[in-house]
């Protein structure tokens, strides 16, 4: 029995320390925990709102790239389309230029050949117009050469 007494005098001695440490521990969450406990909750709805912040603004950044290349595909496609007509145009003024350029040239061709045909004749009807004469020259130096020759007559 004396255990018994000795247990209940030492749970009688440690009550105090046992409602002070109580007291202590209720003080501590009123006073440490709950500050802190609300600083933590505090900083994580703000780490979420910035989070979520953040996601939206890669959201936004994303749409905008987004956007910005469509234009730029969209600008490009224009500029090849300009240049495409720009380069028809040039093409087609070319193809027209070199049309006229050899119509001109054929042009120049007919009448080459046409002066040229022209100069034949004339040469020929020369050469013809001489032959009788030659053909004398040439018949009285071969036969004997005391017949009379109209060398001044001779172009």
């Amino acid at each position: 029995m004396e255990i018994l007494h000795q247990i209940g005098n030492f749970f009688l001695q440690a009550a105090p320390t046992v409602v002070i440490f109580f007291f202590f521990y209720l003080y501590m969450r009123w006073a440490f925990f709950g500050p802190i406990t609300r600083a933590m909750a505090e900083r994580s709805a703000k780490m979420e709102g910035a989070r979520a912040e953040a996601a939206a603004v890669e959201a936004a950044a994303k749409n905008d790239a987004a956007q910005y290349t469509d234009e730029l595909n969209r600008a490009k496609a224009l500029i090849y389309q300009e240049q495409e007509a720009s380069r028809q145009v040039v093409m087609d003024e070319r193809a027209r230029l070199l049309k006229a350029m050899r119509a001109r040239a054929q042009e120049e061709l007919i009448a080459a050949k046409k002066k040229v045909d022209e100069e034949i004749a004339v040469e020929t009807a020369k050469i013809e117009a001489l032959t009788p004469a030659l053909a004398g020259e040439i018949a009285r130096s071969i036969l004997g050469g005391n017949a009379p020759s109209n060398q001044g007559n001779r172009n």
